[in-house]
């Protein structure tokens, strides 16, 4: 009997120890799996890793991920998830032309600022094969893309740089929709007695898009009203100070009007 309580203690003793060697292998080999982790995450981003990066985020329209890598990043920071969406139209357009996988041909750093070259596929203006340089920048230990010149004025402007330049685009494309509606008017009234036509009887006319005074692309809520030989074309912003400032308005004379009206309608008084 004994014998037997001595053998089964040093049976137990020695499970006891095989699970702690086994519990020491384990624990060092997770340190080795944690060291190697810290080690890749503290890898420097090369530029050209950075620019890839940003032009796949373009492509998956990961667009706060996307700006979050370059200069822009101070001009995306603080916009709510509906500003957001006003600005999804702009970088929607800025990243059409993005392949599914980028090809660098080059890469030259000099001191803290960097020059990516980006493939560009052949085009009608452009039948041979081209490089677009990338510029990047050092901002502390990291690349990011951008000009020293283009970050100070996204510093300065902040949330307000995509904004602004969403409303100066807004802007300018509803006076050039309003010109073009002039024409189209004239055109629809040749083949109709001198009567003006409804967006909807311009649509079927074939002389303007289903889409061309969509709010979520223009920015801008439209209405045209038509009585016999005369109209009247006015449009405000769809989110006043997000995507227009500007009110408009037109008749048939072709005399436009445009005023900060606070995004109310702008009549013709």
């Amino acid at each position: 009997m004994v014998r037997r309580a001595e053998w089964l203690a040093r049976l137990a003793l020695s499970d006891f120890d095989i699970q702690m060697r086994l519990r020491i292998c384990f624990s060092i080999a997770a340190l080795i799996a944690a060291a190697a982790t810290i080690s890749l995450a503290q890898t420097p981003r090369t530029p050209t890793d950075v620019v890839r990066d940003f032009y796949k985020a373009m492509h998956d329209h990961r667009f706060r991920d996307a700006w979050a890598m370059s200069v822009y990043k101070p001009a995306i920071d603080g916009l709510s998830a509906d500003e957001m969406e006003d600005l999804r139209p702009l970088f929607e357009q800025q990243a059409a032309g993005v392949p599914d996988q980028v090809q660098i041909d080059d890469e030259k750093i000099t001191g803290n600022t960097a020059q990516v070259f980006v493939r560009l596929p052949p085009t009608d203006s452009s039948p041979q094969l081209t490089s677009k340089p990338v510029d990047l920048i050092k901002s502390g230990s990291a690349w990011i893309i951008g000009t020293e010149s283009e970050e100070a004025t996204v510093k300065k402007a902040g949330g307000r740089y995509f904004l602004d330049a969403l409303i100066d685009i807004n802007q300018d494309a509803m006076t050039d929709i309003l010109k073009r509606l002039i024409g189209m008017e004239a055109v629809f009234a040749q083949a109709n007695n001198g009567a003006f036509g409804e967006a909807k009887a311009l649509v079927g006319a074939g002389l303007m898009s289903d889409d061309m005074f969509d709010p979520k692309k223009s920015g801008y809520v439209f209405h045209l009203a038509v009585s016999g030989k005369t109209y009247v074309a006015s449009a405000e912003p769809a989110h006043y100070n997000r995507t227009g400032k500007l009110s408009f308005w037109m008749d048939q004379t072709g005399a436009i009007k445009s005023a900060d009206n606070g995004g109310k309608p702008l009549s013709d008084k």
